[in-house]
C-alpha cells in the first residue's frame, strides 16, 4: 500500500477494469454484492424492517419474502433501482463509471459501454446522481466561499434563445459553493440569485459561527457579523493576500466547467443541481477506496425514487 505522503490520492486502493469484471462477472454475483452493500449481509424488510426473511422465493421477480408482514420484495425495492429492468451487473458497472470518471460520464458513453438505449443510460445516470446528496459535513475553521455562473454564452445562442438583456451572467444559472481547507470537503448548490440574504443564508446554514470565511469582494458578502470574514479584492487585481484566497473552491469550479465543455456540452437548468451534487459528492469521496465509494452510492440509493416521467416533464426532451 502506498504511503499517504505520496502524490495525489495514491494511497487509495483503486479498481481496474479487469478487477471490475472479475468482481461482477454476471447478475448473480452483482446482486450478492448489492445485498452485502445495502444490508451488510443481513437482509431487512423495506416495509416493516423485520430480519425474518425468506430467501429465494418462487416469485418470478422478487427474491425475498418477509415472514412478518408477508410482503415480497427484491434487492431493488425501496431504492432508486426499483422498477428498473436493467440487470445488477449493468448497475454495478454504471456506478463504477460514475465513481471513477472525475469529469463525469455522458449518457452516450454509458449507452455504448452498457449496450443499452441512450434514454435508459440517461435515466440510469440521473438515478445514480440522486445518491450523491446524502452526505452532510460540518464546515468550520477556514472556509472558502464563492459563486459561479453556469451556462452558454449569449452570443453563441440561436437568435430565438437569446434574452437580449445584457452580457456576463445573463441567462446562466448561479451555483454557490464552499470548501473547508482542513478537510477538503466541498458543498455546492444552485441558488436563485446573489443577493446578500441568499448568500448569507447559504453560509449561515452550513458554516459554524466564528469560523474564518474567505470570499472575493462581491458586496453581497459584506456585513457577516457571525464570522471572521476576510476578502480578496478581485476588482483591483488582488487574488491572494497571505492566507486569504479562494483558490480551492475555484479549482472545484474549474473541474465542473471542464466537464460541461468536454463531457456533457449542455446541462438543462432543471437538472443542473443534480450534476452539481454529483461533482461535490465525488470530490468528497475521493479519499476512499473505489469499492468503498461504490458501496457508499448503494447505501445512498435507499429511500429514493426518480421516475422517468419526472425527468422529462417540463424540459425540451433532449437527454442532458
Amino acid at each position: 500500500m502506498a504511503k499517504k505522503k505520496a502524490p495525489g490520492k495514491s494511497y487509495r486502493k483503486g479498481m481496474s477494469l479487469v478487477e471490475l469484471f472479475k468482481k461482477f462477472p454476471n447478475d448473480e454475483a452483482a446482486e450478492d454484492w448489492f445485498i452485502k452493500a445495502r444490508w451488510s449481509g443481513h437482509v431487512e424488510c423495506p416495509k416493516c424492517e423485520s430480519t425474518n426473511i425468506q430467501d429465494k422465493t418462487t416469485h418470478p421477480n422478487m427474491r425475498f419474502r418477509c415472514r412478518k408482514c408477508r410482503r415480497f420484495f427484491s434487492t431493488k425495492t425501496g431504492t432508486v433501482m426499483q422498477s428498473s429492468n436493467l440487470g445488477y451487473q449493468v448497475w454495478a458497472i454504471a456506478i463504477y463509471q460514475m465513481t471513477t470518471n472525475l469529469k463525469g460520464v455522458s449518457s452516450m458513453k454509458l449507452s455504448r459501454d452498457l449496450d443499452i438505449a441512450q434514454k435508459n443510460a440517461w435515466h440510469l445516470a440521473h438515478r445514480i446522481r440522486e445518491t450523491f446528496n446524502d452526505h452532510e459535513f460540518d464546515f468550520a475553521g477556514k472556509v472558502e466561499v464563492d459563486e459561479t455562473y453556469v451556462g452558454g454564452l449569449e452570443k453563441n445562442k440561436h437568435w430565438d434563445k437569446k434574452l437580449n438583456a445584457g452580457r456576463g451572467g445573463v441567462g446562466k444559472s448561479i451555483v454557490a459553493g464552499m470548501k473547508n481547507r482542513e478537510t477538503n470537503n466541498v458543498k455546492a448548490q444552485v441558488i436563485p440569485n446573489t443577493r446578500r440574504t441568499t448568500l448569507h443564508g447559504f453560509i449561515e446554514s452550513n458554516v459554524e459561527e466564528g469560523s474564518e470565511v474567505f470570499t472575493d469582494d462581491l458586496k453581497s458578502y459584506e456585513r457577516m457579523v457571525d464570522f471572521d470574514h476576510k476578502s480578496v479584492k478581485y476588482s483591483v487585481g488582488e487574488y491572494v493576500r497571505k492566507q486569504v484566497h479562494i483558490n480551492g473552491i475555484e479549482s472545484f469550479w474549474s473541474m465542473l466547467k471542464r466537464s460541461l465543455k468536454g463531457t456533457y456540452h449542455k446541462m438543462i437548468k432543471k437538472h443542473l443541481n443534480r450534476y452539481v451534487q454529483e461533482f461535490a459528492g465525488r470530490h468528497n469521496a475521493r479519499p476512499l477506496d473505489t469499492v468503498d465509494q461504490m458501496r457508499s452510492i448503494v447505501q445512498g440509493m435507499v429511500g429514493k425514487r426518480l421516475k422517468y416521467k419526472e425527468l422529462v416533464s417540463g424540459v425540451d426532451g433532449r437527454f442532458n
